[in-house]
């Protein structure tokens, strides 16, 4: 009995997918259990199992196009079924004006001899997560970049060929803009989410923002006592999350949703990061961080936030936080404010930490601060409430071995 592939439900947030890629061409025989098909989401790239077995009869939407959640996207069926009735009344896909990319496993085209620089054509640029990362370690322009891969995406060895200079000399992305001119760009599936969310975050929750200064000096010296006496190579980010859950833990409010007529306050810390790709932010999410050891925070970040950047996390890795954190102090930011993420109550934004003096008893030495602003719902969070919670955090980090005891 032939049987409807229709698009999944990837995230909480998704609206439409992109199919990246057909693992089965028509005609070709489909085991049950199987991977069938590569999707985009807008939070990461998903291989969807084929439920059934037979033989891919229709391929509905072609690489590169779009479908609604639940909409038709192929028919498995027998080699003499008829599948006219399946096909009627399916939804129709919209081919993307820009491409998409395809998963980090996917399989490259060998390159073929091109012009490394050809005009720009609009739209966005199709390009793989490999070839995205490596242009922007060697800051190239993907959009003038030619793509060897299916229907034209770019992929690795285009950039390799680029950056050896088999087919063009090397050139910066700002080397190639060319002023006076302007470029429409489609907005990608994560971008789309993003705009969606944080406007109706703004639009919705009463926003307020409290800041302190911290004396990072203690911390320093933590973490360089920790990374000397043993294996770990720990980062301020893993004791800022740390400190968080303990703080957290003092003020279940700040750790709270808003579910319209109630509250919900948890009672761990499932904390996401706020990890920057080029498409947007991906948070995956540390669960129970209040129980976590420092090694353990360290490993799961690390391996979390590479998952993220090359789109392999799974859904239950990046859903269900209860608190966010967003640290910009690797780009030298001072201060800033974020946006909170619903159904979440808060979100605490990390800046730089900052060499300058500072006056401790009494005298003017050189020191260490780092401002964190914590951004609160004002529906569930007073301002009283958020002070308390960063005086506590404040006072975890300026005693770091508390976090070990």
């Amino acid at each position: 009995m032939a049987t409807k592939v229709l698009m999944p439900k990837l995230s909480d947030t998704m609206e439409e997918g992109v199919i990246l890629k057909w693992l089965r061409k028509e005609g070709e025989k489909v085991k049950q259990g199987e991977i069938l098909v590569e999707i985009e989401s807008d939070k990461a790239d998903m291989e969807l199992e084929a439920y059934d077995s037979g033989i891919l009869r229709k391929i509905v939407v072609p690489e590169g196009g779009k479908a609604p959640i639940g909409g038709l996207i192929a028919v498995i069926g027998e080699a003499e079924e008829d599948v006219a009735s399946l096909l009627t009344g399916g939804s129709t896909p919209s081919e993307g004006k820009g491409a998409t990319k395809s998963t980090a496993a996917q399989t490259e085209v060998k390159s073929l001899p091109a012009a490394a620089v050809p005009q720009p054509t609009g739209g966005k640029t199709k390009a793989s997560p490999l070839a995205r990362r490596l242009a922007g370690d060697h800051q190239v322009d993907l959009s003038r970049v030619h793509g060897s891969g299916p229907r034209g995406r770019i992929i690795k060895r285009d950039l390799e060929v680029l950056l050896s200079g088999k087919s063009a000399q090397r050139v910066s992305s700002s080397a190639l803009i060319v002023p006076g001119t302007a470029e429409d760009l489609d907005l990608s599936p994560i971008r789309k989410t993003i705009a969606k969310r944080m406007a109706e975050s703004k639009a919705t929750a009463p926003h307020f923002y409290v800041t302190i200064e911290i004396d990072m000096d203690p911390a320093r010296t933590f973490r360089e006592q920790i990374n000397t006496v043993t294996e770990l190579k720990l980062s301020f980010t893993d004791i800022i999350i740390k400190a968080t859950a303990a703080a957290l833990m003092k003020h279940p409010q700040v750790n709270g949703s808003f579910l319209g007529d109630k509250m919900r306050q948890h009672h761990y810390a499932h904390i996401g990061v706020a990890v920057a790709m080029e498409e947007g932010l991906v948070t995956p999410v540390l669960r129970n961080c209040e129980q976590k050891r420092f090694d353990q925070i360290n490993a799961e970040l690390s391996d979390l936030a590479d998952r993220a950047r090359s789109r392999k996390l799974k859904p239950e890795e990046y859903t269900g936080a209860t608190f966010t954190i967003s640290n910009l102090g690797m780009f030298g930011i001072d201060t800033f404010a974020a946006i909170v993420n619903p159904p979440e109550g808060a979100i605490l934004a990390t800046g730089t930490i900052v060499e300058k003096p500072v006056v401790k008893a009494g005298q003017i030495v050189i020191g260490h601060t780092m401002k964190a602003t914590l951004s609160s719902d004002h529906r569930i969070i007073d301002g009283a409430v958020a002070a308390r919670f960063l005086q506590d955090f404040k006072m975890i980090l300026e005693n770091p071995a508390s976090l070990v005891l």
